[in-house]
This record gives C-alpha cells, sequence and structure tokens, in this order.
C-alpha cells in the first residue's frame, strides 16, 4: 500500500509539458493529432470499460465536457488497448458520449502520455498545448471545473 502512495504522490505533479506529439484515433474511424487540440482547453481522459472509477466517473465527464464545450473546451476518451473495440463502441453509444472517444489499439498512445498504465488517468492541456494538470483516479470535479474555467479566461 506504501508503495502504491508514493507512486501516486510521484505522479501527482505535472510541470509545464507540452502534451506528446500522438495520433488519437477515433470511432468514427477519423483520427485527430496532440497539434489539433490547441486553441482549446482539452481534457484527455484514458479510461476502460472494465474499470469502475472510469465508468463511475463518465457522467462527471460528460456534464464537464456539456457545461464548457460552447466555451473553448474539449474532451478526447482514450479506450485502453486490452478494451476490446466492440466494447467502447458500445459503452460510447449507449452512453451517449458527446465527445470524442479513441481507441488506443495499440498502446502507443498509452507509452506517448507518460506510458498511462492505472485508469482513469487524467490529463488537462492548456491552449498553448501544455499539459497542466494530471490525475491518476478520479478528479476532484469541483476543482477540475476551477481549473478549466481558469484555462479558458487565460
Amino acid at each position: 500500500m506504501a508503495a502504491l502512495a508514493v507512486a501516486t504522490a510521484a505522479l501527482a505533479g505535472c510541470g509545464d509539458d507540452a502534451a506528446p506529439l500522438s495520433t488519437f484515433v477515433l470511432l468514427d474511424g477519423s483520427s485527430q493529432t496532440t497539434q489539433q487540440l490547441k486553441g482549446k482547453v482539452t481534457l484527455v481522459n484514458f479510461w476502460a470499460t472494465s474499470c469502475t472509477t472510469c465508468v463511475g466517473e463518465m457522467p462527471q465527464v460528460i456534464s464537464t465536457y456539456d457545461k464548457y464545450k460552447d466555451k473553448g473546451y474539449d474532451t478526447i476518451a482514450v479506450a485502453m488497448s486490452y478494451d476490446p473495440p466492440s466494447y467502447v463502441v458500445n459503452f460510447a453509444q449507449t452512453r451517449k458520449l458527446p465527445f470524442k472517444v479513441a481507441i488506443d489499439n495499440t498502446g502507443a498512445v498509452a507509452k506517448a502520455w507518460g506510458d498511462v498504465q492505472l485508469t482513469p488517468t487524467t490529463y488537462v492541456v492548456d491552449k498553448q498545448g501544455q499539459i497542466v494538470k494530471k490525475y491518476v483516479g478520479a478528479p476532484d470535479f469541483a476543482e477540475l471545473h476551477k481549473l478549466i474555467e481558469k484555462l479558458l479566461a487565460a
């Protein structure tokens, strides 16, 4: 348990690092690169359909997206490579996910973003393409909203 606490503490802070260059393959077959995120505040959420915390936080991820989407905010939910694509598609359709959903079928995106293995892992990327916050586990959504509002105002 102590080792987990140390690992989580080490991951909690995130400096102003540029979001890694990666290509997200979306459910509709199109793709989006991290370069295309610039100009918006973006939540990049690594998740899995088998992750109970991920499933549990999804309604709040949706409401956060709905609250800020018209103000320059976007969300990309990146399903982990071990998640069967049919499960991801089914989840996205039945829950009517309103934002972009990507499948990281090779694991390359998770690797590029700091070798993400724990889900949910969520990054907040500012308009300049810098990672300003990383959450391992469900974010404190009140704190997240304050951060999004600050970044949108900048």
